[in-house]
């Protein structure tokens, strides 16, 4: 039996994890899981070397090696087959004492960048090809080079830029970057909305906006990408929601395929960033024309199991299964 272990780095509640875990334990594979944010350094130990060779523990050409340790199991760094970056916790930087700042990049640095070095390792996705794929400006170019229809999009700070563009068109407004939000104290979501020019105030100079033509759409589309393989969902929201997000409780889902240039255009978007996963969100209008919105590299799909009947568990656990092959 093979033992190289799965690393999945992910926080303490996430379903998603859970399934592929469960899944991957079905198929006696190792797993460490952890949440490096909050378990580093308190139980989790690391101890990791590189060099030329000739001293203990070391081995040439062979990249980072050593062992993590997470409670009482140890992984070989060298033997790692695929590491799943979730949904981990960032390292804690809010303390005002200097030293805790400095500890807190550190560990960032350090076990982080051990992480994302490792010899023989399939990432699911890379950290920083996650992290480079989270700007909306840089998706939206890339799916128009790998031949996506995108909508009429303006990104500006400039009150005047931005009203003309709503004047000329039926727009929304979304932003750039969906990080956590409250009102009153309560988390809260900040869903893409209409705007017409007459709402456009002094307000937009305080920050970049994206603003963005609205597609007349008859349902919306969530396309699940695990390697080269698409799952698609169609889903449809009661009439006028611009953003069904908010509308979960009254969404229908079913399985749709995927038109095959799309499907080819999805595979080379994630080549364009290094991915080897990304959840796409498409509105779909009445003459079958598939209209790219954005790509979430580390987007939900747990819901959509059930919901739709697509098999995404068995795909992420069969990618981390296999791990990293000569040519990665």
């Amino acid at each position: 039996m093979d033992e190289r272990p799965v690393l999945i780095c992910t926080e303490y509640e996430d379903a998603t994890a859970d399934l592929v875990i469960a899944e991957l334990n079905r198929r006696r594979v190792p797993v460490l899981r952890f949440d490096p944010g909050r378990d580093f350094p308190a139980s989790v130990s690391l101890a990791a070397r590189i060099g030329a060779g000739g001293a203990s523990g070391t081995r040439p050409g062979g990249g980072w090696n050593g062992h993590l340790t997470v409670g009482e199991r140890t992984a070989d760094l060298a033997a790692v087959r695929a590491l799943y970056h979730r949904r981990p916790s960032s390292y804690p930087t809010g303390s005002d004492e200097q030293t805790a700042r400095f500890a807190a990049q550190e560990n960032r640095r350090g076990l982080g960048g051990v992480l994302g070095a490792l010899p023989a390792c399939l990432y699911l996705s890379h950290p920083q090809a996650i992290a480079r794929a989270e700007y909306k400006p840089a998706q939206l170019a890339a799916a128009i080079d790998v031949g996506l229809t995108v909508p009429d999009t303006l990104i500006t700070n400039d009150p005047l830029a931005a009203a003309q563009f709503c004047a000329e068109r039926s727009a929304i407004y979304k932003p750039l970057h969906a990080g956590p939000y409250e009102v009153g104290g309560e988390p809260a979501g900040i869903w893409a909305a209409p705007v017409g020019a007459d709402e456009i105030d002094g307000a937009v100079g305080r920050s970049a906006h994206l603003f963005q033509a609205r597609v007349p759409k008859e349902a919306d589309v969530r396309a699940v990408v695990v390697g080269e393989q698409v799952f698609s969902a169609r889903i449809t929201a009661p009439p006028g929601v611009v953003d069904w997000r908010s509308e979960y409780r009254n969404l229908t889902y079913e399985p749709v395929t995927c038109p095959k240039e799309t499907s080819g255009a999805l595979v080379r978007f994630l080549a364009v960033f290094g991915l080897a996963f990304g959840a796409f969100d498409f509105a779909v209008t009445a003459d079958g024309t598939w209209w790219f919105l954005e790509c979430n590299p580390n987007g939900q799909w747990a819901w959509l199991e059930d919901a739709a009947e697509l098999p995404v568990t068995e795909a992420v656990a069969d990618l981390l299964e296999n791990g990293a092959t000569p040519h990665d």
